[in-house]
């Protein structure tokens, strides 16, 4: 019997689960907390084991068959808490190789060490990983899905017109963020979920890895000065130069090997969602930027680390504008992984072209887009599609212009740019 809880809404992950349960033993699902893993989980296991409870906990320890049962799938939440679950579950599909056993859940990654010491099989075969995400608009309801990626890829968008989405209601989507327990607070209460996640992540989640012990005001100054370079190409000596003093050269060293550490500890708790650069034979290859695009997992996070709202987004259009380009990569983060495909960036060093987004899907086509609160920049997004377009030597399937504030979903009759609204987009 499904553990399915009332009123669940349904993910884009959801169907990727039932998929791989009938290709695999087990499925890890791992993520950022609070982005709905467990409920998720809940929602195709049969019977459910806590590793939070003190009593499963101990008895896995002691040895993880102990809390098996024969109630299949089995939900085995927050199983890194006894690193020794993942190998005893590999053992477990190895015995009968039957597919759909278990659910693993977990929220923060191992340390090399941990990993070292606790698994030795990597799980390949019998354990599929998959990662999630907060929700996106398209979950959340805040998106119409008239328009889906895949029908740009196909050329079939049917152009209307939509309701057009106010920048206040662009605001409270960024400010609320994609968590669950958050879609339905009101709006003067929608900030306080995610500045106690930074709270909760700088005062306890960071010391749950036990290799070192970290200050929490350095994650806090880290965390700020990331949020401050959200949806920038900053490198790790601007972090560096944001939140460390040195004097000289092995002090500079000292800062740079910390900064490594801390932004590793927020990587393992599924914290840091970059966006890798795309690689492309345009004009030549040593021109092409490398560095990724700097993103938290979700952008309320980043606002919230810099105690903005709603009507500071909105007195503030250039910083409006770095959340609203977070919020829709956020967005197409989670669309391409539904896709199995990848978002990348590109920039040209030389010449200084850049495109906000690249969507590739498996069989290595692409799509490029620009990235616009609102109609004010639409001119300057096709000239940068259209350099971009006729320097590339692959060309890209469709280019697309995503708007925040915008009534219709049109393509431009002379460069065949799709104009399309983020509250009109699903995967």
């Amino acid at each position: 019997m499904s553990l399915k809880k009332e009123n669940y809404r349904e993910r884009l992950i959801d169907q990727k689960i039932n998929k791989y349960l009938t290709i695999f033993g087990a499925i890890a699902i791992e993520g950022p907390k609070w982005c709905g893993k467990t409920w998720t989980a809940l929602n195709h296991a049969n019977s459910v084991t806590y590793m939070t409870e003190r009593s499963p906990r101990n008895l896995a320890n002691v040895d993880p068959k102990y809390i098996f049962n024969d109630t299949k799938p089995q939900l085995i939440d927050e199983w890194q808490l006894v690193p020794s679950i993942w190998d005893a579950v590999r053992h477990e599909c190895d015995n009968d190789h039957n597919k759909g056993k278990f659910i693993l859940t977990g929220s923060t990654s191992l340390t090399k060490q941990e990993n070292d010491a606790e698994i030795f099989h990597s799980g390949t075969g019998r354990i599929a990983s998959m990662r999630m995400y907060p929700m996106s608009l398209f979950e959340s309801g805040d998106s119409t899905g008239d328009v889906s990626i895949l029908d740009m890829f196909n050329g079939k968008v049917e152009c209307k017109y939509i309701r057009k989405v106010e920048l206040d209601e662009l605001a409270k989507l960024i400010i609320r963020g994609g968590w669950p327990e958050n879609l339905d607070k009101d709006i003067k209460d929608i900030d306080i979920i995610p500045k106690s996640y930074i709270d909760s992540v700088i005062y306890k989640d960071i010391n749950e890895r036990k290799d070192r012990k970290r200050d929490p005001n350095k994650m806090r100054m880290l965390i700020r000065s990331l949020a401050r370079n959200e949806s920038s190409i900053a490198g790790n000596d601007t972090i560096v130069k944001d939140i460390e003093e040195y004097e000289n050269s092995d002090k500079l060293l000292e800062s740079r090997i910390t900064v490594a550490d801390y932004i590793s500890a927020l990587d393992s708790l599924y914290l840091i969602a970059n966006q890798e650069a795309f690689s492309l034979n345009y004009r030549s290859s040593k021109r092409i930027g490398k560095s990724p695009k700097r993103h938290l997992v979700d952008p309320s996070l980043a606002c919230a680390s810099l105690d903005l709202s709603v009507s500071k987004l909105l007195n503030d259009f250039n910083t409006f504008g770095l959340m609203f380009e977070s919020l829709v990569e956020r967005d197409l983060r989670i669309y391409m992984d539904y896709l199995d495909g990848h978002v990348y960036h590109f920039r040209d060093n030389v010449s200084g072209d850049e495109v906000d987004a690249i969507l590739e899907l498996r069989d290595s086509s692409y799509g490029a887009i620009e990235i616009k609160l609102s109609d004010k920049g639409i001119e300057e997004a096709k000239k940068n599609l259209v350099t971009f377009y006729e320097n590339a030597r692959k060309k890209p399937k469709f280019m697309c212009i995503i708007v925040g504030y915008y009534e219709a979903v049109i393509r431009d009759k002379e460069t065949g740019i799709y104009i399309i609204p983020i509250t009109a987009l699903k995967p």
